[in-house]
């Protein structure tokens, strides 16, 4: 009675494997779904970064012009150290951008993969 006990429960854990492994494999397909999501909206993020810093240049631009015509040199360094930071955080913003578009590709790429993986595990079990 015992060995027929031990020998049904070794059947349900063999048949019960690949079970447990295809639902690893569809995991991984979520999470992979869940970091391409996260760097679109890292993406999304940086552009918007990228234009209001664009456009706060061009006003640094516009107001050093109009310090300058006035004499105001005072306020021109002022709009210069803006504009300086301004730079610096486009450069920032445009390289966590890149970063960025280096994850997505990654993470697609990924994705691709599980997917080819869980169908062809799924073909193989039902021959």
């Amino acid at each position: 009675m015992r060995s027929l006990l031990t020998l049904f429960a070794l059947l349900a854990i063999a048949l019960s494997a690949p079970a447990a492994l295809s639902a690893q494999d569809s995991g991984d397909v979520h999470q992979d779904k869940k970091h391409v999501r996260h760097d679109r909206r890292e993406l999304r993020s940086d552009r918007k970064d990228i234009r209001h810093d664009t456009k706060d240049i061009h006003q640094d631009r516009r107001d050093i012009r109009q310090d300058v015509k006035h004499g105001d040199v005072k306020d021109a360094r002022q709009d210069r150290q803006d504009l300086r930071h301004d730079r610096r955080d486009i450069r920032q913003d445009r390289r966590d951008r890149r970063h960025d578009v280096r994850d997505v590709r990654k993470d697609r790429r990924d994705l691709r993969q599980h997917r080819k993986d869980v169908h062809q595990e799924k073909k193989d079990s039902s021959k």
